[in-house]
């Protein structure tokens, strides 16, 4: 199935020979389509493992994989308009938990989504790495309990660390 005009209507970053990396945090970037499966529930997963910003006091830069994971409802996010929005954020200072409450906040008013969750695992700094995890599930609707019953189980069994 082909995407029609209509469905991509406002998607301008893809195919895209001249693509401008905005290097200062930009939430127009981000782009949608229209989600051609809205009555069924799937998860879309984004795997970032080239995320930069500042430290907000030091200036120095803070690297991290960012996992974005997100049930659609009719609107979802374009890819390259995500890898732009996300690299925007290269010189953008905040604090780890921060970055990922303002990416997960930017794409609820984006694209309304049922259920979203985004996780930053951020490389180590002065010996201590942070990974935090947020998520949403709206409100009057199953996935408001499943957003409580994955964030009070979230890395209870946490992964063995031996790469960083």
């Amino acid at each position: 199935m082909s995407r029609t005009t209509e469905e991509l209507q406002g998607v301008t970053s893809l195919g895209s020979q001249h693509t401008q990396y905005q290097q200062d945090y930009d939430p127009e970037l981000l782009e949608t389509f229209v989600n051609k499966h809205p009555d069924r529930d799937y998860f879309v997963k984004f795997n970032c493992p080239e995320f930069t910003s500042l430290c907000p006091k030091t200036g120095q830069p803070d690297y991290a994989a960012i996992y974005i994971s997100y049930v659609p409802d009719q609107r979802m996010v374009e890819s390259k308009s995500l890898k732009l929005y996300l690299f925007s954020f290269r010189n953008h200072g905040d604090f780890h938990e921060d970055c990922v409450n303002i990416i997960m906040d930017d794409l609820i008013s984006l694209m309304a989504p049922k259920y979203i969750e985004v996780w930053g695992k951020f490389l180590p700094r002065g010996g201590i790495s942070i990974d935090p995890y947020c998520n949403y599930g709206r409100k009057g609707t199953p996935w408001e309990k499943v957003a409580w019953q994955r964030l009070s189980q979230h890395d209870i069994y946490p992964e063995k660390i031996d790469n960083r």
